[in-house]
């Protein structure tokens, strides 16, 4: 199969930006761990969400 003359410039930006997707979705999935543990953390501390009270706790 022949990409042409400008196949080396498709596939180099067709690598990075998969590159790039895959390195945000791996950030992504990491920083919701550390979001999930940090709210274990602060609730396991007592720090309750504003959004768990009830309408007669205002």
């Amino acid at each position: 199969m022949s990409l042409g003359p400008y196949a080396s410039f498709v596939v180099t930006s067709y690598t990075l930006v998969a590159a790039t997707v895959l390195l945000l979705v791996t950030w992504i999935a990491l920083d919701y761990r550390r979001q999930k543990a940090r709210l274990r953390d602060l609730e396991a501390s007592g720090v309750t969400r504003r959004s768990g009270r009830q309408a007669t706790d205002l």
